[in-house]
């Protein structure tokens, strides 16, 4: 038998395998932003939607904030629809028609569903949105209050501790949306060097 002499084995250039690397991601259309500015990592995430919960770190007690605005919004939404007068009362010391109220109690049970949902969720955008949906609640709750109070011209200690409490709840939500909405240095540096 004869042996013929094996070529010499030939070294790929790092240069060219990369180039070759770039070629073939860009066929499969992988690496570069897609139309809604999403850049995939893989074909399959691809497919399969770039989902934001794996990369999210939940600010320390996030949970337990919605936990406790989901309750407080659906307590205050049943005591609204059931016993209207005596919630008016309370804050205002006046006396006030009660489908006002339970029209009230009607939008924060839906509120509240919405941040019952959040509270089970991993997804980001729907996190965010619950926040922002409960931020936005609170300002106007915290508006509508104080120019009620200045056309009365009443100024009681429930009021009082109404309007605090409002702001005081609408800064919590303010920090947690904008700690959720931020991304950390490392995600930031990672993402910028893969390009």
């Amino acid at each position: 038998m004869s042996s013929k002499p094996q070529p010499p084995l030939m070294k790929k250039h790092s240069q060219t395998d990369l180039v070759s690397r770039l070629k073939t991601r860009k066929i499969l259309g992988v690496g570069g932003e897609d139309d809604d500015g999403e850049v995939h990592r893989s074909k399959i995430s691809q497919m399969l939607g770039n989902q934001m919960r794996f990369g999210v770190r939940e600010p320390i007690g996030l949970r337990i904030w919605i936990l406790i605005s989901a309750v407080l919004f659906t307590t205050i939404a049943l005591i609204a629809l059931v016993f209207p007068s005596q919630l008016y009362e309370l804050v205002f010391e006046l006396r006030t028609t009660r489908i006002s109220i339970r029209l009230y109690g009607g939008a924060l049970l839906s509120v509240s569903l919405i941040m019952w949902k959040g509270l089970y969720t991993a997804e980001k955008a729907i996190i965010q949105w619950t926040l922002l949906t409960e931020a936005c609640l609170f300002a106007v709750q915290f508006l509508v209050t104080t120019i009620t109070l200045v056309e009365l011209g009443l100024l009681s200690n429930s009021a009082i501790v109404l309007l605090l409490s409002e702001v005081l709840f609408l800064i919590i939500t303010l920090l947690y949306y904008y700690h959720l909405g931020r991304r950390t240095k490392k995600t930031q540096n990672h993402t910028h060097s893969s390009d």
